[in-house]
């Protein structure tokens, strides 16, 4: 079993409907369904997806995408987003230019990085 498909069984006793697809291109999608958002968004939860670069653990993720038409609650888009269709990926789904502050390949795991775009996802700007 691969560092990412360990990583990934941990990452599904958190989220038991998460799955994992691999991309022509070598990397991973993850995807986490009905994930609860906190008050100052338009909807109540949403699809997280994460793409898994071919060179993980020793490369990051790097930013994520939520299902389409979130936005804060008057309306307005959050920031650091737009829309950027990526294999594996939701069409229409809203990117967030979103990157760990710091990685470390012998500590940190798909959990880790699922923690960093909750905690974004907390902050309703």
């Amino acid at each position: 079993m691969s560092i990412t498909e360990e990583q990934f069984v941990a990452l599904r006793a958190r989220f038991p409907n998460a799955t994992i697809a691999k991309q022509a291109n070598g990397t991973q999608v993850v995807t986490i369904p009905e994930v609860p958002m906190p008050a100052g968004w338009n909807v109540a939860e949403v699809d997280l997806s994460l793409v898994v670069p071919a060179g993980y653990p020793q490369a990051a993720p790097d930013c994520f995408w939520t299902s389409p038409g979130l936005r804060l609650e008057n309306g307005t888009p959050p920031q650091n987003t737009g829309i950027q269709d990526v294999p594996g990926i939701a069409p229409g789904s809203v990117w967030f230019s979103w990157h760990p502050v710091r990685w470390d390949p012998n500590s940190d795991n798909l959990g880790t990085y699922v923690n960093v775009v909750r905690q974004r996802l907390r902050e309703v700007r």
